[in-house]
């Protein structure tokens, strides 16, 4: 895995994959280059199905369909309509269709054109659809970009869990085209953000200083310091997916704050927060049971809390009015998670900026006390 300058205003980073390795390309104007892309990576389609948020079929479409024109003159357009609760069994059905409408073949391609939602469920259509099928991944939300886009896992929900029903699909290529994020609400800027904070957290000190030093030039999406951070974190998951593509130990550390957050989507019926604000409460979370088992020391814990407190990120469940939530509800709820295993937990915790672990040997009540420190503002 490696970063390599390229075009102007851009860089890639490699996945090495052996046979399923692909690039991610990091920059501005890239939709408008993206058939020469794809001819770069894999043999001409016979059909391109574009998998796309509605409203960024609106903003985007024509560049999308000038761009794809070395490769395809008339791509086929399925929209879907923004929000979590649309990453379900019934959407993913009418995508099916959709492409079984259109006679996609096993040489077509499927293009994943939104937030993280159309690409887990894009991909997870590609992987299933004639047994799977080549796609691509075009992130256009700031959290899609760093996280969901990288790594192969696809998914879609069920109303017991998030992410329970889905597949590892390797896309063929990622382009990450930093001018989408000038039409983001400044909202869906500062959850992606959290994304990034969670890699320098976990894994690397000098992305989360990066971060603390650059803060208002990313906030305010300036070109040159984004394109450097999303190509740093893209590394850091590359790296990951690299040493652990199937999850099975080093890859799950990527889901600090995640358990927590994930229950919390559950038991707001995705509808009363963002992905990236129940993460951040879900840092906290882990954050503060590190520190309740002396794993971490309280002042890693405020530098990072003071950090998403920077960006405008919630901590605690009052910050979103769902102090309603209890802990036992949450931990029963976290239970259902992917990560689980055995009836046994896995829980990222933290041991310093930059450094985590896995454990799973911690007692119901000592996840409840962090969880009820993190119900309200102290």
């Amino acid at each position: 895995m490696q970063i390599i300058n390229s075009l102007s205003f851009s860089q890639t980073v490699s996945v090495d994959l052996g046979d399923d390795s692909y690039p991610i390309w990091v920059g501005k104007g890239l939709i408008s280059q993206i058939g020469g892309l794809i001819g770069e990576q894999i043999d001409s389609p016979s059909k391109v199905a574009i998998i796309a948020d509605a409203r960024v079929a609106e903003l985007f479409g024509d560049q999308m369909v000038k761009g794809l024109k070395p490769v395809v003159n008339s791509p086929i357009w399925i929209t879907v309509p923004a929000g979590d609760q649309n990453k379900s069994i019934e959407w993913f059905m009418r995508v099916q269709d959709a492409l079984i409408e259109h006679q996609l073949d096993r040489q077509s391609v499927i293009v994943a054109f939104g937030g993280g939602v159309i690409g887990d469920l894009a991909g997870f259509v590609a992987s299933t659809y004639m047994r799977g099928i080549r796609w691509i991944q075009v992130p256009t939300t700031l959290l899609a970009q760093v996280d969901a886009s990288v790594g192969g896992k696809t998914a879609i929900n069920h109303s017991r869990g998030k992410n329970l029903i889905g597949s590892f699909h390797q896309p063929k290529l990622v382009l990450i085209d930093v001018e989408t994020l000038d039409y983001l609400p400044e909202r869906e800027v500062r959850c992606g953000l959290v994304e990034i904070i969670k890699h320098g957290v976990i894994m690397d000190e000098s992305l989360f200083e990066l971060i603390e030093q650059n803060l208002s030039d990313l906030l305010s999406l300036k070109t040159d310091i984004l394109i450097e951070v999303i190509a740093k974190s893209c590394r850091n998951k590359a790296w990951v997916v690299e040493n652990d593509e199937k999850e099975r130990n080093l890859r799950a550390t990527l889901n600090y704050g995640h358990t927590f957050g994930h229950a919390i989507e559950t038991l707001t019926d995705y509808h009363q927060c963002r992905h990236g604000e129940a993460v951040a409460i879900g840092m906290n979370c882990a954050a503060q049971l590190s520190v309740n088992l002396e794993l971490l020391h309280p002042t890693d814990l405020v530098q990072q809390n003071r950090l998403l407190q920077a960006v405008g990120l919630p901590l605690n469940l009052s910050d979103l009015s769902l102090e309603s939530i209890s802990p036992e509800d949450l931990l029963q709820t976290m239970y259902l998670d992917k990560k689980s295993s055995r009836g046994t937990l896995k829980l990222v915790l933290v041991q310093k900026i930059g450094q985590a672990k896995i454990h799973q040997d911690i007692s119901n009540s000592e996840i409840m006390k962090a969880i009820e420190m993190c119900r309200k503002a102290k």
